[in-house]
């Protein structure tokens, strides 16, 4: 009986021992994937970036046409009938 109790125990540590190795596998394999997803969004925001970054500098800015067209109506006579009152 001691033979059969040893050997009881022993498969009994194994299959602890497998259970042990399956989980640290599964967690490495839940580890991997949540790298891998944020690795993607990682490299859709960074294209996103650069793609917004390319757009502001291809982009013409039309405010400082705009403004350019205001500037010659404001005279500086406009003050200086204030001051001549």
């Amino acid at each position: 009986m001691n033979i059969n109790k040893s050997k009881i125990e022993e498969i009994l540590a194994a299959s602890k021992l497998n259970e042990l190795i399956n989980k640290k596998e599964e967690e490495e394999k839940q580890c991997k994937a949540i790298l891998i997803v944020l690795a993607i969004i990682g490299v859709i925001a960074a294209v996103a970036g650069i793609a917004y970054a390319v757009y502001c500098f291809v982009t013409p800015d039309y405010l400082e046409d705009f403004e350019d067209d205001f500037e010659d109506d404001f005279d500086d006579d406009f003050f200086t009938d204030e001051d001549e009152e």
